[in-house]
C-alpha cells in the first residue's frame, strides 16, 4: 500500500490545481463568491455534469445567464413571466420540465434555509459514517412537495444502488477544503472523512486496475467499497483520490 498511497498522492499533487478549474464544471460556482450562489451554481453544474465537458460549461454558463448572474436572488425573487426563456433550456435528457422543478423547489427551500446544506444535513451536525443517510434525505427531501416522475433520474440515491457520483462530487465541492483551492469546504456540518469518493465508469476502471476494487461495475457498493480502501490511505480526507483516479482515466486514459 505503501508504494500505491505515493503513488496516488503524487496524482492529487499533478491534478489538485486551479489550472484544471477553467475545464471542469466546477469552473461554474467558481463564477461566484456568495454562499448561496455558489450552492445553486454548483448543484446544477454536478447535475448536469454528463457528457462533453465543454458543453456541460456551456449550458451551465447559459443557465447562469437566464439567471441573470445571480441565481439566489433569481431563485427567491423572479416573477413568473421571467421563467418564460427557461422552456428552450435543454441538456442531453435534462429539459424545461426538470429545469422549472428544480428552481420550484430551490425557492422552496431557500424561503425556509439559508444554505442547501441543510437539504442534506437538517440537524446541527452530520454523525454517520459516510453521506450515505445524507443523500437519502436529499432525495427524500427534494421530492418532498409535488414534482414530475420524470425529475426523479436526475438526482440519484444510493437507495437505488446508484453510485451517485454527480451528488458526491457536489458533496466533494461543498465539503473539502485545503490550500490549492479547487474545492469551496463552504459546509461544515459534514467531514471530509465521511465523503464518499465520486464514481463513475472511468474512476471504476482505474480503480480496478489498481486493485482497489474487484470490478468495474459503477454502483453505490463499489462506491463504499473504494472510499473503504482509500481511506487506508488518508482516513481524513479520502476523496481527495478522486483527483487521482479521474485524472488517471480522463487526463491519462490509465
Amino acid at each position: 500500500m505503501d508504494d500505491l498511497k505515493k503513488f496516488l498522492d503524487a496524482k492529487v499533487l499533478l491534478y489538485n490545481k486551479p489550472v484544471f478549474i477553467d475545464k471542469d464544471p466546477v469552473v461554474i460556482p467558481h463564477s461566484f463568491t456568495k454562499t448561496q450562489d455558489i450552492e445553486i451554481a454548483g448543484l446544477f453544474a454536478a447535475v448536469l455534469a454528463w457528457g462533453n465537458r465543454t458543453t456541460i460549461i456551456n449550458n451551465c454558463r447559459k443557465l447562469m445567464e437566464l439567471m441573470g448572474g445571480e441565481p439566489h436572488d433569481f431563485i427567491l425573487n423572479h416573477k413568473d413571466a421571467e421563467l418564460k426563456p427557461f422552456v428552450n433550456f435543454a441538456h442531453r435528457t435534462f429539459n424545461a420540465t426538470d429545469l422549472l422543478y428544480f428552481i420550484e423547489f430551490l425557492q422552496y427551500h431557500y424561503r425556509q434555509y439559508d444554505s442547501l446544506e441543510d437539504a442534506f444535513v437538517p440537524g446541527k451536525q452530520y454523525k454517520e459514517e459516510n453521506v450515505e443517510q445524507a443523500i437519502i434525505h436529499f432525495h427524500g427531501y427534494f421530492f418532498s412537495i409535488e414534482h414530475p416522475e420524470r425529475t426523479k433520474k436526475h438526482i440519484a440515491t444510493p437507495v437505488r444502488n446508484s453510485a451517485c457520483k454527480r451528488i458526491n462530487m457536489y458533496l466533494r465541492w461543498m465539503v473539502r477544503k485545503d490550500k490549492n483551492g479547487v474545492d469551496f469546504g463552504i459546509w461544515k456540518k459534514i467531514k471530509p472523512a465521511q465523503l464518499i469518493c465520486p464514481l463513475d465508469v472511468h474512476v471504476a476502471r482505474v480503480a480496478e486496475r489498481l486493485e482497489l476494487i474487484d470490478n468495474i461495475k459503477s454502483n453505490w457498493a463499489n462506491a463504499v467499497t473504494l472510499t473503504a480502501r482509500l481511506k487506508e490511505l488518508n482516513s481524513a480526507d479520502p476523496a481527495v483520490y478522486d483527483y487521482a483516479l479521474f485524472g488517471l482515466g480522463a487526463e491519462e486514459r490509465f
